[in-house]
């Protein structure tokens, strides 16, 4: 499977089979196009059979000299020989494989406080209530959670632990009781706990930066970019803006952090189509690491964003890329998570298949110790999988998503895409079509439209 983009000057050929990335002049561009455009399964005994330069001749012959041709051709050919054009697709093979792996956890999401001290007005946890009602999570759920992910971690030696919300802070005594548990776990069971902690900063202080700059290994810090931005859809119950109160705390931990292992995250609305400003305020704040998602929600919500809107936010991500290739070049660049790609390595085949391994290795625990698939199905009775006490009481949900990839999805087949966003996020498949095995539209055409420019982006700063 070949796709084919210019983005920003630049001809890109990607052999999505492989990951091989080409940039071209335009004669090759054109000539690979019009060679898929006869057959976009070729081989190399069709790419020599005298048919196909036959056709290439009489397509391109009027722009192009025939010895420019034959040369372009015998490099396609090449190319194809070697794996890196027109390579069959190999893994869907391992699908099966994928299907019979045991559930072996390797991460939690550990709802440590189901309430918030903010309104935010797009929250699907609905202020932290997820659906049911406030509560903090005790030190004994917390405690029989880590148990639960140790029994269940098999061989794994790093075990990944998130403190979660609502907002975790509000429940900061059981964090450190139960940072201070794994730490004894570790030596017990040989294991490693990298902890994580996402929070809004509002009640970020000294001593809790002190803490998570000594125990945990990220920090998700949430701000929506600028201070209109962030106040309109990121306010306290009585409706006045966090900006003021939260930035200089962010600020502060970022610098304390080396400007390394922590994301400041924000999310855009159709209120702020414009977010590549945001993400740029960001970096004028000072910060290194940063992601700004696009809203999910249903049409009804005015803030969601919708089909009419994607011109504007494919012409804002391409506007970024740019000013990013730029200030990379000055020594001033900054990371964003969506135009983090990896082209030599990246991830194995069972991640670019399932994707982020919720519900199999990745489970979200309710403050009472009820187990989900992953937070975003926190709530949904029909994917309660158990709970601490007892474990897993309904394998079947595991064995649900495990059969969820790349090749249960009808949409995924043709995408160029598929194997960078591994089929993209269940949770949001389920919120619009009502099962695990779809996909997101709206959110499809952004991520091919990042995963283009982070490879446009790859071939900028190779130069």
């Amino acid at each position: 499977m070949i796709h084919q983009y210019q983005n920003n000057g630049y001809n890109i050929v990607l052999d999505v089979n492989s990951g091989a990335v080409h940039v071209v002049d335009q004669s090759a561009y054109d000539v690979i196009e019009c060679l898929t455009g006869l057959n976009p399964e070729h081989t190399v005994e069709t790419l020599q059979d005298e048919t196909t330069f036959t056709y290439l001749k009489d397509k391109l012959g009027q722009i192009y000299r025939k010895e420019d041709l034959e040369d372009i051709l015998e490099d396609v050919i090449e190319l194809t020989e070697g794996g890196r054009l027109y390579t069959k697709d190999v893994y869907e093979g391992f699908v099966d494989a994928v299907k019979e792996r045991k559930t072996v956890v390797k991460a939690l999401c550990l709802h440590i406080a189901h309430d918030c001290n903010l309104a935010c007005r797009y929250c699907f946890a609905e202020e932290g209530e997820y659906h049911g009602r406030k509560a903090l999570m005790t030190f004994e759920v917390g405690k029989k959670a880590l148990d639960f992910l140790i029994a269940n971690s098999g061989s794994r030696r790093n075990l990944e632990v998130d403190f979660f919300g609502g907002e975790p802070l509000m429940n900061w005594q059981v964090v450190k009781d139960l940072v201070a548990y794994g730490r004894e776990q570790e030596k017990l069971y040989d294991k490693h706990f990298r902890f994580t902690v996402t929070t809004n900063g509002v009640l970020l202080n000294d001593e809790i930066q002190e803490f998570v700059n000594r125990e945990m290994d990220n920090v998700v810090i949430s701000l929506d970019g600028r201070k209109e931005v962030n106040d309109t859809m990121r306010p306290f119950r009585n409706g006045k803006g966090s900006y003021d109160l939260i930035v200089p705390k962010f600020q502060k931990l970022a610098e304390s952090r080396n400007q390394e292992r922590y994301y400041i995250r924000g999310t855009f609305t159709r209120n702020n189509l414009d977010f590549s400003n945001d993400i740029l305020h960001f970096a004028d704040l000072g910060f290194k690491q940063m992601s700004i998602e696009p809203v999910v929600g249903p049409e009804t919500d005015s803030y969601a964003i919708r089909e009419e809107d994607l011109p504007q936010i494919f012409a804002e991500y391409d506007k970024l890329a740019k000013i990013m290739i730029e200030r990379e070049k000055s020594g001033n660049g900054f990371t964003f998570f969506h135009f983090m790609i990896d082209l030599e390595g990246g991830p194995c085949v069972y991640k670019r298949l399932s994707g982020c391994g919720s519900g199999t290795e990745y489970l979200a625990v309710t403050p009472w110790g009820d187990l989900y698939p992953c937070h975003q199905f926190v709530g949904e009775d029909d994917f309660l999988m158990g709970n601490v006490d007892e474990g897993i009481k309904r394998p079947e949900i595991a064995d649900e998503f495990r059969s969820c990839s790349v090749y249960s999805k009808d949409k995924c087949k043709n995408c160029f895409a598929r194997f960078y966003c591994s089929g993209g996020c269940m949770a949001n498949s389920y919120k619009f079509h009502g099962t695990i095995h779809d996909t997101y539209e709206v959110g499809c055409e952004m991520e091919r439209k990042r995963v283009e420019c982070a490879i446009m982006m790859k071939a900028a700063l190779a130069e």
